[in-house]
């Protein structure tokens, strides 16, 4: 059986502590100031020892109180958290979903309308995910290119991308061999360093680091790059296939190398029976799935 002081006494002293006075206690809480400093002294009374020492000029936590404070918080914070994720799932079916702009913008947003045909009860929401950005209580799932290392989260991979050059048309005609990018100004993204790297290496080639071109923080910029003829790009399905098909550019080789991770559907295990999510996973599973029109496939 558990024994807990107050909750209303927890609350009001964590409050206290975060915000460093009952005023801002207070207003957080809506209650008056003299409610939460009566509720903080009975709950140093129900624990035997003094939280806060009460000075001039505001609040100065004792050592139990500095030890309590930052649990207490973290426990709030769980509760709040886990209180959203249940009241979303009683609400009409939403799908809140974390990707990386890149992704969203050069293959997501344009099949949206085909997810949106098929299930157009669900209420679809985009937010700004991806690897480097922690997942998010109200999300239902995320898409995103890593190693599958994911604490606390349920990992599906979906599908593992090639990288190969990608250009205009009009600068593939000047690339008859791999070699021929030494002429060329290779376009780098700034957190995939080692991309070029492994496709020079496959390919048998080693260019000095003043070959390479310009320098983006992401793919969705060094791709756009490439469509405008400032270069060559490294090409990493699917974010290049609208491209591809369309002709704005080409893969002037047929070598692909593995990108050395994979993409995958994320998502907190209280999530798993989440309409969005179910409907979301199916249709994505058709899509990069055997036979489905995003598999991986060669450049050429």
């Amino acid at each position: 059986m558990r024994r807990l002081p107050s909750l209303n006494g927890l609350r009001a002293f964590e409050a206290s502590a975060r915000l460093g006075s009952f005023v801002g206690a207070s207003n957080e809480l809506n209650v008056t100031q003299a409610a939460i400093s009566r509720m903080v002294r009975l709950l140093e009374a129900r624990l035997g020892f003094a939280l806060f020492e009460r000075l001039p000029n505001g609040l100065l936590l004792t050592p139990q109180g500095k030890a309590l404070q930052p649990g207490l918080t973290a426990a709030f914070d769980a509760i709040a958290g886990i209180t959203e994720q249940v009241a979303a799932m009683s609400r009409a079916p939403m799908l809140t979903l974390g990707v990386g702009p890149t992704f969203a913008v050069r293959w997501l947003i344009p099949r949206l309308a085909s997810f949106h045909r098929r299930h157009p009860e669900i209420d679809v929401r985009l937010a700004t995910g991806g690897a480097i950005n922690p997942f998010k209580d109200d999300w239902t799932c995320g898409v995103v290119l890593g190693n599958g290392e994911w604490p606390d989260l349920t990992v599906e991979p979906l599908f593992a991308p090639d990288l190969f050059p990608v250009c205009t048309p009009a600068i593939a005609r000047e690339l008859a061999q791999p070699s021929d990018l030494k002429a060329q100004d290779l376009l780098q993204v700034a957190h995939a360093p080692e991309d070029w790297p492994l496709w020079l290496e496959a390919a048998g080639l080693k260019l000095r680091s003043k070959t390479l071109g310009p320098r983006f923080d992401n793919y969705a910029m060094a791709l756009q790059a490439a469509v405008d003829g400032l270069g060559v790009a490294i090409g990493l399905r699917p974010y290049v296939q609208d491209d591809i098909a369309a002709g704005r550019l080409v893969a002037p080789f047929a070598l692909a190398v593995p990108k050395g991770r994979a993409w995958y559907l994320v998502y907190r295990p209280l999530r798993r029976d989440d309409p969005g999510l179910i409907a979301f996973r199916t249709w994505l599973r058709e899509r990069f799935g055997p036979g489905g029109e995003d598999v991986a496939r060669s450049p050429a």
